[in-house]
């Protein structure tokens, strides 16, 4: 069985991060969604939160795992079993952190590699920074986010004006 393992912050779970993980069952058998506490991104959502939304929005996927991960990414890799980092690379600006990291990774460990896929068009403007910053300013979500995803990162940033 071929796993990959897709990991992120998630905060939140967009319609360009479902596109990733749905276009990479067409490569492998299973996906992990692993999502990083990351702490230095200050999430909007903790971590049980990111958790929770992103089981929601795969539910109905059966052969996505969703779970969470500290320290190293290719360590964890290894512990999973898994063959390959999944990352999406949305423009040319994602590309030059994105190969860093990957031969990082591949100088840690050598047998994981790391495998990058393009989001669909409709998705490649995406990024739950810029949905953050819509949902600020009050903007319809609905096209980006699944709807339980939309109403409470609006609930989240209401409280956080209150």
């Amino acid at each position: 069985m071929k796993i990959g393992i897709y990991p992120g912050t998630f905060d939140p779970i967009t319609h360009g991060h479902t596109d990733i993980i749905t276009r990479s069952l067409r490569i492998f058998d299973k996906v992990i969604v692993a999502i990083a506490p990351n702490p230095s991104k200050h999430p909007l959502f903790n971590l049980a939160e990111r958790l929770a939304m992103v089981q929601l929005v795969m539910k109905d996927v059966e052969q996505v795992e969703v779970t969470s991960f500290d320290g190293l990414l290719v360590s964890y890799v290894e512990r999973a079993g898994a063959h390959a980092i999944i990352r999406g690379l949305r423009a040319i600006s994602d590309f030059e952190h994105e190969f860093q990291m990957a031969l990082v990774n591949r100088k840690l460990a050598k047998t994981v590699e790391t495998v990058f896929l393009m989001p669909s068009e409709e998705y490649s403007y995406l990024s739950s920074t810029i949905i953050k910053d819509v949902a600020q300013h009050g903007g319809n979500l609905m096209d980006f986010l699944h709807p339980e995803v939309a109403r409470r990162l609006h609930t989240r940033i209401r409280s956080l004006k209150s």
